[in-house]
């Protein structure tokens, strides 16, 4: 599909398990508007991407604009993708196999979509709007629904030899840890990820563990959220201390284990947990990444939260469109 003429203005899409956020930023990658909706991933692919269009055509709308007025449409989708065909593999948290996301959003649209790996278009975010490119080895590591990542290598995105590089989440961390949705046991994104860290806490409840979550949300803790967690932290709730600290350690090892590998100078950590209970974890996630990589290796990186937030992948959904369209 054709660019759209001399339109300048992007759009980012974050497409996560829980929901759809969506952005309008200018040529500076300045947010004009942004709009965010529940994904209900039970509604199937059709029924995902439908409210995937929507939401693009709201926040435009919300901008006073016109999709004739949108450069093009930069959307990150959890799990592995094929960027170059625009397909959605394999995304575990929505029960999706090879879905054309682009080819369908493009038809809806008519506007040129964009794919990526959602985690690792919040590096991109980070890496050109955060931090101005002034780093060379950078590492975004994203605590939400799931968890993922993106490599940055010589101020480039590394996407590996098929295009699945970074998926951080599916790294074994405890072999007898509790099955992901991967199908594989212990995976870092079975330990840490919002997902796990809600179902630690709900099978201690059904167990008699008591909870200020519990007073908060009643016993089945339904609509939990982020932010109940960090209410409950702050109110002096033990047994959530404890959980969150062992997803933090958790966080701290892979950290280590990425510090070995990659030796970045700064690793990002980003994500709703994290924008949440930065405060918390980052600390516990220093401490046990320190001890976990080689002796003398951290020296002068950076482990950090972005300050981008919930914003980070629909502002790299915005670097991407802009990158790809140039």
């Amino acid at each position: 599909m054709a660019e759209n003429g001399k339109a300048t203005h992007l759009v980012g899409v974050d497409l996560g398990g829980t929901k759809i956020l969506a952005g309008v930023f200018d040529a500076k990658y300045e947010c004009l508007a942004r709009i965010k909706i529940s994904t209900k991933p039970e509604r199937g692919p059709e029924g995902v991407i439908e409210r995937v269009a929507r939401c693009v055509r709201d926040v435009v709308d919300e901008s006073d604009l016109t999709l004739k007025e949108i450069r093009g449409i930069g959307i990150g989708a959890p799990g592995a993708v094929n960027t170059e065909e625009g397909r959605v593999i394999f995304a575990p948290n929505l029960s999706w196999k090879d879905v054309p996301l682009k080819k369908a959003l493009e038809k809806e649209l008519e506007v040129p979509v964009f794919l990526e790996n959602d985690c690792k278009l919040h590096t991109m975010g980070v890496f050109d709007a955060e931090l101005k490119g002034k780093v060379k080895h950078l590492i975004g590591i994203f605590l939400g629904t799931g968890v993922g990542a993106g490599i940055i290598i010589d101020g480039k995105l590394y996407t590996g030899f098929n295009g699945s590089a970074g998926e951080v989440g599916h790294m074994v961390i405890d072999i007898d840890g509790p099955e992901c949705g991967c199908g594989n046991r212990g995976c870092f994104e079975a330990l840490a990820s919002r997902r796990a860290i809600f179902r630690t806490i709900q099978s201690a409840v059904k167990k008699g563990q008591e909870t200020l979550l519990v007073d908060m949300l009643g016993k089945d803790l339904a609509d939990m959220r982020s932010g109940d967690i960090r209410k409950a932290l702050r109110r002096g709730d033990r047994f959530v201390e404890k959980v969150i600290e062992q997803a933090a350690e958790y966080t701290g090892i892979a950290v280590g284990n990425l510090i070995n590998l990659f030796n970045p100078e700064v690793i990002v950590l980003g994500g709703g947990i994290i924008e949440q209970l930065e405060h918390e974890m980052l600390p516990v996630i220093e401490k046990v990444a320190k001890a976990h990589a080689l002796p003398g290796t951290t020296k002068g990186i950076e482990i950090m939260a972005t300050r981008l937030g919930d914003d980070a992948g629909i502002t790299g959904g915005a670097v991407l469109a802009m990158r790809s369209t140039k």
